[in-house]
């Protein structure tokens, strides 16, 4: 695996599908402005939904403060599309499919390699790793930190 992507590295570019089916690419969007993007292990189970959720319901803060959300599973576009239309999600939630992204950014498994990690990442406009927060249980941490970082950079 290699190494886990942190504060100050450039973030790797990639290009996911969405539960549209529409090809969402990292650079694109963080020329234009910040990006928060979550990887978590699964659409409907009840932390994932939780934490989707909670990003959810400060989708506008996180737009106020100049950034857009993106969240990641390894779930398929059909999957995410169910998941997007029952809980009313604003923001794309992108296919990592054989966990390729995942795997570039070095975010590992936790519980001996049987839950996907769960780690938030700030991207600035210049491309920049602004933050790095895991924690697969203290989900409104992902949303404070992420905040906090996002108020810095304005």
């Amino acid at each position: 695996m290699p190494k886990r992507i942190g504060v100050g590295d450039l973030a790797p570019d990639f290009t996911l599908t969405d539960q549209s089916e529409k090809s969402i690419n990292l650079k694109k969007i963080f020329e234009q402005k910040c990006v928060v993007f979550f990887f978590y292990p699964k659409d409907f189970a009840n932390l994932c939904t939780t934490q989707v959720c909670s990003f959810r319901d400060n989708y506008e803060v996180f737009q106020g403060l100049g950034a857009e959300v993106l969240g990641i599973s390894a779930d398929n576009p059909a999957t995410h599309q169910l998941f997007s239309e029952k809980y009313r999600l604003p923001f794309s939630i992108l296919s990592d499919h054989g966990d390729a992204v995942r795997k570039l950014y070095g975010v590992v498994s936790s519980l001996g390699f049987l839950i996907a990690g769960r780690v938030t990442y700030i991207i600035d406009k210049q491309g920049v790793v602004r933050s790095m927060f895991s924690s697969q249980v203290r989900i409104k941490s992902h949303i404070e930190e992420a905040f906090e970082i996002l108020k810095q950079l304005q």
